[in-house]
């Protein structure tokens, strides 16, 4: 899957000029919504981005050779959903983004109602990502069936917050993006972006906003761990993650902590006590969307 985009190239959508007198609000949101609609296609948003993706790559006469065989095979049978995937995969990493994307559409396709919801998250990353970060009508409506199913996705939200922020309407923009940036656990991938991002946009909507502080361990925390041994500081961690699900099972805690402790899980291997966890957190918050977005997040970062 496609790292999500950085740089401010992500929010160009006018929003006002010096000099130029205000529409009035009707007016200016016809105009918006008329120009939403007239946006680029995803095959032209494609041809227009294509020089500023990284470049296809020649891969070595195996490698080609290998390709091949696995093109041809697909041919003769196109709902190959192994197939598809190395197909989709490997095409991204030759830098044959469009090839990967078509090839990902037709995965998607293939599992039919009952695809995956990170296959859908990651059809949506490469149109996005292939489009040099321009969220198109198809892209959209990828967003919108993730939506309906997943309110509290968080790579969804990420891309809601930017499309309205592509549309001209910083005002819904910032919302999400706060949400997320306030919300999400340290290591979402969406994050350094909305970090970057989040000034400016605020600006545009009209708000001021003082982003909070990158949560991280303390001085103590770092010394401590640098005198242990390896083993130490696996039961150091094992211990920590332990008393923080003792104290949720008790006490509760906010929905940073439940993805703190899922994430922690996964990386200690208990992915199954992490994805029991998530279910868990998932019906405590269960009318929290924010709260949802943070531990949904974190469950689809745990490994297969």
């Amino acid at each position: 899957v496609m790292a999500l985009l950085a740089g401010s190239f992500l929010i160009y959508a006018r929003v006002g000029a010096p000099g130029v007198a205000d529409l009035p609000m009707t007016e200016r949101l016809t105009d918006l919504d008329t120009a939403a609609r007239a946006r680029p296609s995803q095959p032209e948003a494609e041809a227009r981005a294509r020089p500023f993706l990284p470049p296809a790559t020649e891969p070595d006469a195996r490698f080609t050779e290998l390709m091949d065989r696995l093109r041809t095979a697909l041919r003769e049978r196109p709902n190959d959903i192994r197939g598809l995937s190395l197909l989709a995969e490997n095409e991204a990493r030759l830098g044959n983004f469009t090839a990967a994307r078509e090839a990902q559409q037709k995965l998607v396709a293939a599992y039919g109602d009952d695809v995956p919801l990170n296959e859908r998250v990651a059809l949506l990353d490469l149109m996005v990502f292939t489009a040099g970060g321009f969220v198109s009508p198809e892209a959209e409506a990828v967003l919108g069936g993730i939506l309906k199913s997943h309110p509290g996705n968080g790579a969804a939200q990420y891309y809601a917050g930017l499309l309205f922020a592509q549309s001209g309407r910083p005002d819904r923009a910032f919302p999400v993006w706060r949400r997320l940036l306030e919300t999400s656990p340290p290591d979402a991938p969406w994050l350094p972006v909305i970090r970057d991002e989040i000034a400016a946009l605020a600006a545009a909507a009209g708000v001021t906003y003082t982003p909070p502080a990158i949560r991280g361990p303390d001085a103590d925390d770092i010394a401590a761990a640098d005198e242990m041994s390896a083993d130490e500081r696996q039961a150091m961690i094992r211990g920590m993650v332990d008393g923080l699900a003792d104290r949720l099972a008790t006490d509760g805690g906010p929905p940073e902590d439940w993805a703190r402790l899922i994430s922690a899980l996964g990386v200690l291997g208990e992915t199954a006590r992490a994805r029991a966890i998530a279910d868990e957190a998932l019906a405590v918050f269960a009318d929290n969307a924010a709260a949802l977005a943070t531990i949904e997040a974190a469950a689809q970062r745990l490994p297969e």
